[in-house]
């Protein structure tokens, strides 16, 4: 798992670093590729900024949130991608399971 940061109008925080890869780490078991993670967080006058973009089984995913707190708002990032994650798994193991049929049953 390659996860990159970048901060922008703030100092750059292990402490935010490392509750980021927490976060995302709980992704990784949806995803059997190496996936590769990129946050940017921000500041704009008292508003917290976290835009995530994932990348991993040929998908990518993206989300991004603000709150005035910065854990939450990772918290909130993550939990985005988390449903785009197993939504997109979702779909996939519905199409394998039906083998192309169409979903929706036939009219008598």
């Amino acid at each position: 798992m390659r996860i990159s940061y970048t901060f922008r109008n703030m100092e750059s925080s292990d402490a935010i670093k490392n509750h980021a890869s927490e976060k995302i780490a709980k992704v990784q078991k949806y995803i059997r590729s190496p996936l590769h993670a990129e946050f940017t967080f921000s500041t704009e006058r008292h508003l917290h900024r976290v835009d995530l973009n994932l990348t991993g089984d040929g998908h990518q995913y993206a989300g991004h949130g603000q709150s005035e707190d910065m854990y939450t708002t990772i918290d909130q990032v993550v939990d985005k991608i988390d449903r785009q994650v197993r939504d997109t798994k979702a779909t996939e193991t519905d199409r394998r399971r039906h083998g192309g049929e169409s979903l929706r049953h036939p009219e008598d």
